[in-house]
């Protein structure tokens, strides 16, 4: 058995569990964090993270009511009001990572099973949650990308430096294109809105889901890529790609339903999850492999509950593009373990590298894939907040008649895109011309390779694979090579308050020790924040003054 008690600051654990070292004695076990911005980061952070033993948990603490000294020991990574990780060390266990709300026990194939009791509160029974009426209300701790970089700003702004607070804020950690002047949309996206507006004739409601002439032109939009033709029926409109993201997670959110999600991958997910009571499996990405998904990883995490695997491509946050081979096999192991496919493809038609983006709409015979997307990245237009959520199944697999009555239903509560935003799509496609896409494609491709061949001057940063696509990369952070940063939360946080120079830390999207680097960004501007990057990490090097540059050599 396993007991949480709240201290404050102090987050004690107390054990009588015989099968800790075969005794059955009463145990304590404490965890400090070191610095307030820590105890956010348990408090907030990913938890589903392998072989992560974090510096602020404290063992062998000793305290009035008894030893530290647990046989086996136990290692938590987060308070009661939250999701909980439990390893269990020196014996014949797995990692067992489980929402908590306040009791029960919380099952997982092949783990180890505890029993998480309610917390107290100096004494005083606490369920980790406000109730109203009765009724307990949780809110998830999942880590976001907004929330992270919300407060690596606030950490600059408390910065009392005169001078470092009138050195401009160069922020590479958010995929909006639109904070830089070499990005901007078409002048015939531009019209289209105006011309909608001047109408006089969408100032009202649109169906819930969406005009008829918009799912019309998404459709034929999409199937030009496909070799079958999608039906407008087929096209529910939303408010930008993450509302579609929300709809798909809700429409599959069954009892005891589990979804596949990469990691690293977009923490929109998992909140969306938790708000629905899903379960979200990680798997891996292989950095070395192109980010390519292991897919003997999705073999073994699939089981009986498992109703969807995300596939994100191009790749949100590693600037991957996935081959039709690659992209086939994970439709094939789909296909194996009768899953459906929720292709992620926000970031549709933005590669630049050898592979040629396949929407995963292609292998729909084979699997009922749902296609989510936008205008945002590929038309520059992220504000307008105009998404879809697209049935991309022929065979009518997923699309039965039941399925089809739902998601009318669900939509029916469902806040859509603007309508004038709506009508204004049809002459959006239509007729914007490739000397556009080209263009937006030639400064990414331009800023991407600026951004490797920078990172390549910085010895502590590495990148495993050069990005095809998308706006961002995955960069390895050697933690090792610096004295005083212990890991990528203190990198970034250090970074902005030094440099004014804001990164995503690896954390907030799967991966302990990595950064993401938007690289969407005026040439400019990246070379300037990348050269505060280098003379950052020269300054809190091992190596003497001078040496630096000379480590890669």
């Amino acid at each position: 058995m396993v007991v949480f008690k709240s201290c404050h600051p102090w987050l004690i654990l107390q054990t009588t569990d015989t099968t800790l070292g075969g005794e059955s004695a009463f145990q304590t076990f404490v965890i400090k964090p070191l610095t307030p911005l820590f105890f956010f980061y348990i408090t907030s952070s990913v938890h589903h993270i392998h072989n992560s033993i974090f510096p602020f948990c404290k063992k062998e603490e000793k305290m009035e009511n008894g030893s530290m000294k647990i046989r086996g020991g136990i290692q938590v990574f987060q308070p009661p009001q939250g999701p909980v990780s439990i390893r269990t060390l020196g014996l014949n266990t797995q990692w067992r990572a489980g929402a908590w709300s306040g009791g029960g026990h919380v099952q997982k194939k092949n783990y180890t099973t505890w029993q998480i009791k309610q917390p107290m509160l100096h004494g005083r029974k606490n369920t980790g949650a406000w109730a109203l009426h009765g009724v307990p209300m949780e809110t998830p701790t999942n880590v976001t990308i907004k929330g992270i970089l919300g407060m690596l700003m606030a950490n600059l702004d408390d910065d009392d430096d005169d001078e470092k607070k009138k050195r401009r804020v160069i922020s590479l950690g958010m995929g909006d294109p639109t904070a830089f002047s070499c990005f901007t949309t078409t002048c015939v996206a531009e019209n289209a809105v105006v011309d909608a507006l001047n109408s006089q004739k969408f100032n009202g409601y649109s169906p819930t889901v969406g005009l008829p002439q918009t799912r019309r032109a998404i459709s034929e939009y999409l199937s030009i890529d496909l070799p079958y033709k999608l039906s407008p029926d087929d096209v529910y409109i939303t408010a930008g790609c993450t509302q579609a993201i929300e709809v798909a997670i809700s429409i599959l959110a069954t009892p005891n339903a589990n979804i596949l999600v990469p990691r690293p991958g977009f923490p929109i997910y998992d909140l969306c999850a938790a708000f629905r009571n899903v379960e979200i499996r990680h798997y891996d990405l292989l950095p070395d492999n192109g980010w390519e998904v292991d897919l003997d990883v999705v073999d073994a995490l699939a089981d009986e509950n498992t109703v969807a695997i995300v596939v994100i491509n191009p790749g949100n946050p590693c600037g991957n593009v996935y081959s039709y081979q690659h992209l086939k096999k994970i439709a094939e192991t789909a296909k194996k373990h009768k899953i459906v496919v929720i292709a992620d493809e926000v970031y549709g038609h933005l590669a630049f590298g050898p592979n040629p983006f396949v929407p995963m709409g292609v292998f729909g015979s084979m699997v009922p894939v749902l296609t989510l997307g936008s205008l945002s990245k590929r038309w520059i237009v992220p504000g307008w907040r105009l998404g879809w959520f697209v049935t991309t199944d022929p065979n009518g697999i997923f699309k039965n008649a039941k399925t089809v009555e739902r998601l009318k239903k669900y939509f029916d509560i469902c806040g859509g895109s603007a309508t004038f935003i709506q009508a204004a799509v049809p002459q959006i496609l239509k007729e914007t011309n490739d000397a556009f896409f080209a263009r937006t494609l030639g400064i990414l491709k331009h800023t991407s390779d600026l951004c490797v061949k920078k990172i390549e001057d910085i010895p502590c940063l590495t990148c495993p694979t050069k990005p095809q696509g998308s706006m961002a990369v995955m960069v390895k952070l050697n933690v090792s090579l610096l004295k005083d940063i212990s890991d990528d939360i203190d990198f970034c946080f250090k970074l902005a308050r030094e440099e004014s120079v804001i990164l995503l830390p690896g954390l907030t999207v799967g991966l302990k020790n990595w950064v993401r680097i938007t690289f969407a960004a005026e040439p400019s501007s990246l070379e300037e924040a990348l050269e505060r990057v280098k003379n950052f990490c020269h300054r809190h090097s091992y190596e003497p003054k001078g040496s630096f540059s000379l480590i890669r050599d």
